[in-house]
Protein backbone atom coordinates (compact mmCIF):
# COMPACT_ATOMS: atom_id res chain seq x y z
CA UNK A 1 0.00 0.00 0.00
CA UNK A 2 1.03 3.66 -0.76
CA UNK A 3 -0.61 6.34 0.76
CA UNK A 4 0.18 10.19 0.34
CA UNK A 5 -1.55 13.05 3.03
CA UNK A 6 -2.31 16.24 1.31
CA UNK A 7 -4.39 19.53 1.65
CA UNK A 8 -6.80 20.87 -0.80
CA UNK A 9 -6.04 24.01 0.85
CA UNK A 10 -9.61 23.90 2.97
CA UNK A 11 -9.58 20.50 4.35
CA UNK A 12 -6.54 17.42 5.59
CA UNK A 13 -6.96 14.78 3.06
CA UNK A 14 -5.47 11.11 2.55
CA UNK A 15 -5.02 8.89 -0.96
CA UNK A 16 -3.52 5.83 -1.72
CA UNK A 17 -2.31 4.77 -4.90
CA UNK A 18 -4.41 2.49 -7.01
CA UNK A 19 -1.91 1.70 -9.48
CA UNK A 20 -0.05 3.32 -12.27
CA UNK A 21 0.52 6.73 -9.89
CA UNK A 22 -3.47 7.14 -10.08
CA UNK A 23 -4.51 8.12 -6.54
CA UNK A 24 -8.35 7.58 -4.79
CA UNK A 25 -8.92 9.64 -1.81
CA UNK A 26 -10.87 10.99 0.85
CA UNK A 27 -11.06 14.88 2.98
CA UNK A 28 -12.01 15.46 6.34
CA UNK A 29 -14.86 16.45 5.52
CA UNK A 30 -16.34 13.01 3.78
CA UNK A 31 -18.32 11.35 6.70
CA UNK A 32 -16.15 8.22 5.35
CA UNK A 33 -12.58 9.87 5.85
CA UNK A 34 -10.49 7.26 7.39
CA UNK A 35 -8.80 9.47 9.89
CA UNK A 36 -4.82 11.05 9.73
CA UNK A 37 -1.86 8.47 8.46
CA UNK A 38 -0.33 8.54 11.72
CA UNK A 39 -3.28 7.69 13.79
CA UNK A 40 -4.06 4.37 11.66
CA UNK A 41 -0.69 3.34 11.66
CA UNK A 42 -0.34 3.13 15.66
CA UNK A 43 -3.75 1.05 14.97
CA UNK A 44 -2.13 -1.86 13.46
CA UNK A 45 -2.40 -3.43 10.00
CA UNK A 46 -5.88 -4.42 10.20
CA UNK A 47 -6.97 -0.69 10.21
CA UNK A 48 -4.30 0.19 8.15
CA UNK A 49 -6.04 -2.01 5.35
CA UNK A 50 -9.80 -0.90 6.29
CA UNK A 51 -8.53 2.59 5.19
CA UNK A 52 -7.20 1.56 2.18
CA UNK A 53 -10.77 0.10 1.28
CA UNK A 54 -12.06 3.09 1.75
CA UNK A 55 -9.63 5.55 0.31
CA UNK A 56 -9.87 3.41 -2.79
CA UNK A 57 -13.91 4.05 -2.90
CA UNK A 58 -13.06 7.58 -2.98
CA UNK A 59 -12.53 10.40 -5.51
CA UNK A 60 -9.68 10.65 -8.01
CA UNK A 61 -7.13 13.14 -6.81
CA UNK A 62 -5.21 15.56 -9.31
CA UNK A 63 -1.73 15.43 -7.46
CA UNK A 64 -1.41 18.74 -9.56
CA UNK A 65 -4.28 20.50 -7.88
CA UNK A 66 -3.86 19.66 -4.69
CA UNK A 67 -0.72 20.56 -1.97
CA UNK A 68 1.13 17.16 -0.60
CA UNK A 69 2.24 17.56 2.80
CA UNK A 70 4.98 15.19 5.18
CA UNK A 71 2.85 11.95 4.77
CA UNK A 72 3.12 11.94 8.52
CA UNK A 73 3.12 15.91 9.21
CA UNK A 74 3.47 15.83 13.14
CA UNK A 75 5.42 12.61 13.95
CA UNK A 76 6.37 12.14 17.85
CA UNK A 77 9.64 11.63 17.27
CA UNK A 78 12.06 12.56 14.00
CA UNK A 79 15.33 10.31 15.22
CA UNK A 80 18.00 10.76 12.51
CA UNK A 81 21.31 8.90 11.62
CA UNK A 82 24.84 10.36 10.96
CA UNK A 83 27.42 9.27 9.08
CA UNK A 84 25.76 6.17 8.70
CA UNK A 85 27.58 5.29 5.27
CA UNK A 86 31.37 4.60 5.29
CA UNK A 87 32.14 6.48 2.03
CA UNK A 88 30.23 9.76 3.70
CA UNK A 89 32.42 9.33 7.01
CA UNK A 90 35.28 9.56 4.88
CA UNK A 91 34.64 12.23 3.17
CA UNK A 92 33.41 14.32 6.03
CA UNK A 93 36.68 13.90 7.54
CA UNK A 94 35.18 11.61 10.45
CA UNK A 95 35.90 8.35 11.73
CA UNK A 96 33.99 5.04 10.88
CA UNK A 97 32.31 5.63 14.70
CA UNK A 98 31.32 1.91 16.29
CA UNK A 99 28.17 3.61 17.44
CA UNK A 100 25.13 4.83 15.49
CA UNK A 101 25.63 9.10 15.63
CA UNK A 102 22.13 10.19 16.59
CA UNK A 103 20.44 13.64 16.48
CA UNK A 104 17.02 14.78 16.17
CA UNK A 105 14.98 17.10 14.19
CA UNK A 106 12.07 18.47 14.24
CA UNK A 107 8.67 18.51 12.21
CA UNK A 108 8.77 22.43 11.40
CA UNK A 109 12.14 21.80 9.66
CA UNK A 110 10.55 19.38 6.93
CA UNK A 111 8.05 20.23 4.06
CA UNK A 112 6.58 17.97 1.19
CA UNK A 113 7.19 16.80 -1.84
CA UNK A 114 7.34 19.39 -4.53
CA UNK A 115 7.21 22.68 -1.59
CA UNK A 116 10.35 24.65 -1.90
CA UNK A 117 12.91 24.41 0.36
CA UNK A 118 14.02 27.48 1.80
CA UNK A 119 17.56 28.72 2.05
CA UNK A 120 17.86 31.02 4.90
CA UNK A 121 19.38 34.11 4.55
CA UNK A 122 21.84 33.97 7.14
CA UNK A 123 24.03 30.69 5.19
CA UNK A 124 24.59 30.26 1.66
CA UNK A 125 25.83 26.64 2.83
CA UNK A 126 22.80 24.96 2.05
CA UNK A 127 23.72 21.18 1.62
CA UNK A 128 21.27 17.81 0.37
CA UNK A 129 21.24 14.91 1.64
CA UNK A 130 19.00 11.80 0.13
CA UNK A 131 18.12 9.26 2.86
CA UNK A 132 15.33 6.77 3.32
CA UNK A 133 12.97 7.00 6.31
CA UNK A 134 11.76 4.45 8.47
CA UNK A 135 8.29 4.58 10.14
CA UNK A 136 7.60 2.91 13.63
CA UNK A 137 4.54 0.77 13.93
CA UNK A 138 4.71 -0.69 16.57
CA UNK A 139 5.24 0.51 20.41
CA UNK A 140 9.09 -0.82 21.91
CA UNK A 141 11.80 -1.07 24.11
CA UNK A 142 14.75 -3.03 24.07
CA UNK A 143 13.62 -4.73 20.91
CA UNK A 144 15.64 -7.45 20.06
CA UNK A 145 17.46 -6.96 16.75
CA UNK A 146 15.79 -10.96 15.48
CA UNK A 147 12.57 -8.75 15.28
CA UNK A 148 13.11 -5.27 15.19
CA UNK A 149 11.32 -5.10 11.49
CA UNK A 150 8.13 -6.32 12.89
CA UNK A 151 7.70 -3.01 14.42
CA UNK A 152 8.32 -1.05 11.02
CA UNK A 153 5.11 0.12 9.38
CA UNK A 154 6.92 1.44 6.62
CA UNK A 155 9.27 3.30 4.72
CA UNK A 156 9.56 6.96 2.85
CA UNK A 157 12.27 9.40 1.55
CA UNK A 158 13.91 11.98 3.00
CA UNK A 159 16.18 15.13 1.93
CA UNK A 160 17.92 15.61 4.78
CA UNK A 161 18.74 19.40 4.22
CA UNK A 162 21.75 20.38 6.70
CA UNK A 163 22.93 24.37 6.90
CA UNK A 164 26.72 23.00 7.27
CA UNK A 165 28.02 26.63 8.43
CA UNK A 166 25.86 26.29 11.51
CA UNK A 167 25.42 22.47 12.10
CA UNK A 168 29.69 22.84 12.76
CA UNK A 169 29.40 26.08 15.26
CA UNK A 170 29.13 23.54 17.91
CA UNK A 171 29.93 19.71 18.71
CA UNK A 172 25.78 19.44 18.63
CA UNK A 173 24.49 19.39 15.44
CA UNK A 174 21.03 20.44 16.08
CA UNK A 175 20.65 23.99 15.22
CA UNK A 176 22.59 23.42 11.14
CA UNK A 177 19.85 20.83 11.04
CA UNK A 178 16.85 22.20 12.29
CA UNK A 179 15.81 25.49 10.00
CA UNK A 180 12.42 25.80 9.13
CA UNK A 181 11.60 24.44 6.19
CA UNK A 182 15.13 23.07 4.99
CA UNK A 183 14.09 19.29 4.83
CA UNK A 184 12.05 16.99 2.52
CA UNK A 185 9.75 13.99 3.42
CA UNK A 186 7.90 12.14 1.28
CA UNK A 187 6.26 11.88 -1.09
CA UNK A 188 4.56 8.58 0.03
CA UNK A 189 4.20 6.41 2.48
CA UNK A 190 4.82 2.76 1.43
CA UNK A 191 4.15 -0.59 3.66
CA UNK A 192 6.64 -2.82 4.31
CA UNK A 193 5.42 -5.30 2.55
CA UNK A 194 5.88 -3.93 -0.78
CA UNK A 195 9.56 -3.41 -0.30
CA UNK A 196 12.70 -5.93 0.69
CA UNK A 197 13.28 -6.80 4.12
CA UNK A 198 14.62 -3.45 5.94
CA UNK A 199 15.05 -1.56 2.12
CA UNK A 200 18.25 -3.50 1.68
CA UNK A 201 19.49 -3.42 -1.68
CA UNK A 202 17.98 -0.46 -2.68
CA UNK A 203 19.28 2.03 -5.16
CA UNK A 204 18.94 5.51 -3.16
CA UNK A 205 19.89 8.65 -5.99
CA UNK A 206 20.08 12.44 -5.22
CA UNK A 207 20.29 14.91 -8.34
CA UNK A 208 20.74 18.41 -8.07
CA UNK A 209 19.40 20.40 -12.04
CA UNK A 210 19.44 16.47 -13.16
CA UNK A 211 23.16 16.18 -12.50
CA UNK A 212 23.60 12.78 -10.05
CA UNK A 213 25.58 13.85 -7.10
CA UNK A 214 24.55 10.91 -4.37
CA UNK A 215 24.23 7.43 -5.78
CA UNK A 216 24.60 4.56 -3.58
CA UNK A 217 22.73 1.18 -2.75
CA UNK A 218 21.30 0.23 0.77
CA UNK A 219 23.28 -2.48 1.30
CA UNK A 220 25.82 -0.16 2.26
CA UNK A 221 24.53 1.65 5.16
CA UNK A 222 26.86 0.58 8.49
CA UNK A 223 23.72 0.17 10.64
CA UNK A 224 20.87 -1.04 8.96
CA UNK A 225 17.16 -0.57 9.60
CA UNK A 226 16.89 -3.77 12.02
CA UNK A 227 20.08 -2.40 13.99
CA UNK A 228 19.08 1.11 14.12
CA UNK A 229 15.83 0.08 15.60
CA UNK A 230 16.90 -2.44 18.51
CA UNK A 231 19.84 -0.15 19.39
CA UNK A 232 17.75 3.31 19.81
CA UNK A 233 15.16 1.37 21.44
CA UNK A 234 17.66 0.43 24.12
CA UNK A 235 17.53 4.33 25.36
CA UNK A 236 13.98 5.37 23.68
CA UNK A 237 10.82 3.79 23.77
CA UNK A 238 9.57 3.87 20.28
CA UNK A 239 6.18 4.79 19.18
CA UNK A 240 4.02 4.28 16.18
CA UNK A 241 4.89 6.92 13.93
CA UNK A 242 7.85 7.74 15.10
CA UNK A 243 10.86 8.18 12.30
CA UNK A 244 14.10 7.20 11.85
CA UNK A 245 15.99 9.09 8.73
CA UNK A 246 18.74 6.26 8.27
CA UNK A 247 21.64 8.27 7.14
CA UNK A 248 22.92 9.53 3.60
CA UNK A 249 25.86 8.44 1.11
CA UNK A 250 28.99 9.78 -0.16
CA UNK A 251 28.64 13.03 -2.58
CA UNK A 252 27.68 15.52 -0.54
CA UNK A 253 28.30 18.99 -1.54
CA UNK A 254 30.07 19.96 1.66
CA UNK A 255 33.16 17.42 0.48
CA UNK A 256 32.94 18.55 -3.07
CA UNK A 257 36.13 20.78 -4.41
CA UNK A 258 34.73 23.14 -4.88
CA UNK A 259 31.58 23.43 -2.72
CA UNK A 260 28.23 22.48 -4.31
CA UNK A 261 25.60 24.05 -2.32
CA UNK A 262 21.85 24.53 -3.38
CA UNK A 263 20.92 27.52 -4.60
CA UNK A 264 17.60 29.45 -5.48
CA UNK A 265 16.38 28.11 -8.88
CA UNK A 266 17.76 24.77 -8.31
CA UNK A 267 15.71 21.51 -8.06
CA UNK A 268 16.95 18.66 -5.84
CA UNK A 269 15.46 14.76 -6.34
CA UNK A 270 15.44 12.23 -4.53
CA UNK A 271 14.95 8.90 -6.03
CA UNK A 272 15.18 5.65 -3.97
CA UNK A 273 14.47 2.50 -5.86
CA UNK A 274 10.43 1.00 -5.34
CA UNK A 275 9.96 3.93 -2.96
CA UNK A 276 9.60 6.55 -5.78
CA UNK A 277 10.97 10.22 -6.33
CA UNK A 278 10.84 13.34 -4.19
CA UNK A 279 11.20 16.53 -5.76
CA UNK A 280 11.85 19.85 -4.58
CA UNK A 281 12.60 23.25 -6.06
CA UNK A 282 15.14 25.79 -3.90
CA UNK A 283 13.38 29.20 -2.82
CA UNK A 284 15.45 31.91 -0.65
CA UNK A 285 13.76 33.17 2.51
CA UNK A 286 11.28 35.61 1.98
CA UNK A 287 12.50 39.17 2.83
CA UNK A 288 9.82 39.52 5.87
CA UNK A 289 10.54 37.02 7.24
CA UNK A 290 14.44 38.23 7.56
CA UNK A 291 13.37 41.42 9.94
CA UNK A 292 10.85 39.62 12.41
CA UNK A 293 11.37 40.30 15.64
Amino acid sequence: MRFITFTDDCHAGLAIDTGNGAYRGLTSQDDDYPGDLGNLISQGRVVLEQAARQLRRGRMIDLDHVRLLPPLPNPGKIICVGLNYADHSAESGFKQPDYPTLFARFPSSLVGHKAPLIRPHVSEQFDYEGEIVAVIGRQGRYIPKSSALDHVAGYSIANEGSIRDYQFKAPQWTVGKNFDNTGAFGPAFVTADELPPGCKGLRLETRLNGNVVQSASTDEMVFDVESLVSIISEAITLMPGDLIVTGTPSGVGLARKPPLYMKPGDVCEIEVEQLGILVNPIQDEAVELRSVA
